[in-house]
């Protein structure tokens, strides 16, 4: 063997008591769910379409079929294909998979990562947030005793810390808040961008140290594939809330959109802003769109594993509970 080989660090980032701890959590999730009679399925990453959301980047990929090249992505989510699944009469089901988001490196965060990602067909939010706070309750059970989840909207975690209502501030007082916060940047005419500024760099990080949150009635600009309704105050929010545990976003939950003119008007949307900022252009899936009428009503949501081990194993980095991340895969 050469010196050079010797040099070369082959050995996983994590230890095993990490890798311990994750088998020890699917084997807890499945058995969760084997108990609720939710069926895990299992979807292909590869796809010909992908997400259109700006903020999400697919890793591209080419390959043959019939002896034709085609390009095709790794999925971000599995959730365009398990929506044809419920359209197709599954009832309730599960995946825990591996997705990808190009470029996207750091402390929490790697290009590929594993999620779990189940719907509950005529659950409502509220119904969702239970049964996540069951899970939660099994998963960190061991390092928290009882997990008592507490419920905050979008608008109030911002008046509460900024003292601002995103609803409704205008562009000049975003601005103006990003400034007094030392947030001195510019983003241009992009609201949203400034919205996100804050959040991510005042809200989040305060979010779920003495208990986990549930975060909820996010602007209806950040809608996605969720409904849209209105709040206590009258004002247009979009149905979905997050989960935060010691400032780490854990997981994102929709009352999922079934309406397909809606849907294909939010991807050509996002497309024409894609297009507007040099970014490729999606292929919109045709499939997804076909399905949508005959999905039920339900409730869907992504959960990170990699993140909910952290917590549950006290590690402040994700590469502490990751095998090989991107740089040594």
């Amino acid at each position: 063997m050469s010196q050079d080989n010797l040099a070369i660090r082959y050995q996983p980032s994590c230890d095993m008591p990490a890798i311990q701890a994750r088998a020890r959590m699917y084997s807890q999730i499945r058995q969760f769910f084997a108990e609720r009679e939710v069926l895990e399925v299992e979807t292909p990453i590869l796809s010909q379409a992908s997400v259109t959301d700006v903020h999400l980047a697919s890793i591209q990929a080419q390959r043959h079929i019939g002896g034709r090249k085609h390009l095709h992505y790794l999925q971000t989510s599995p959730e365009f294909a398990m929506k044809r699944l419920l359209a197709s009469g599954s009832g309730a089901i599960y995946q825990i998979c591996k997705v990808f988001r190009d470029d996207e490196h750091g402390r929490k965060h790697n290009s590929e990562f594993t999620m779990l990602e189940w719907y509950r067909p005529h659950f409502s939010l509220k119904a969702l947030m239970l049964e996540v706070t069951d899970l939660l309750n099994l998963t960190l059970g061991q390092r928290f005793g009882q997990v008592r989840p507490t419920i905050l909207s979008y608008k109030h975690a911002f008046m509460d810390r900024l003292e601002l209502n995103p609803l409704q501030a205008s562009l000049k007082q975003l601005k103006e808040c990003c400034i007094r916060v030392g947030l001195d940047l510019d983003l241009g005419d992009d609201r949203l961008g400034y919205i996100d500024l804050l959040f991510s760099h005042i809200v989040e990080p305060s979010l779920g140290f003495d208990c986990p949150v549930f975060l909820t009635d996010f602007p209806p600009e950040m809608a996605s594939l969720a409904k849209v309704k209105l709040d206590e105050d009258g004002e247009e929010v979009a149905a979905r809330f997050e989960l935060y545990i010691e400032g780490l976003e854990l997981a994102n939950a929709y009352d999922e959109l079934s309406d397909a003119h809606i849907l294909r008007q939010r991807f050509e949307a996002d497309n024409r802003e894609r297009e507007k900022l040099a970014l490729t252009v999606m292929p919109v899936d045709e499939y997804l769109l076909a399905a949508l009428a005959a999905m039920p009503e339900c409730a869907g949501i992504a959960l990170g594993i990699d993140r909910l081990l952290m917590v549950a194993t006290k590690k402040m980095k994700l590469e502490q509970v990751l095998t090989f991340p991107a740089d040594i895969s």
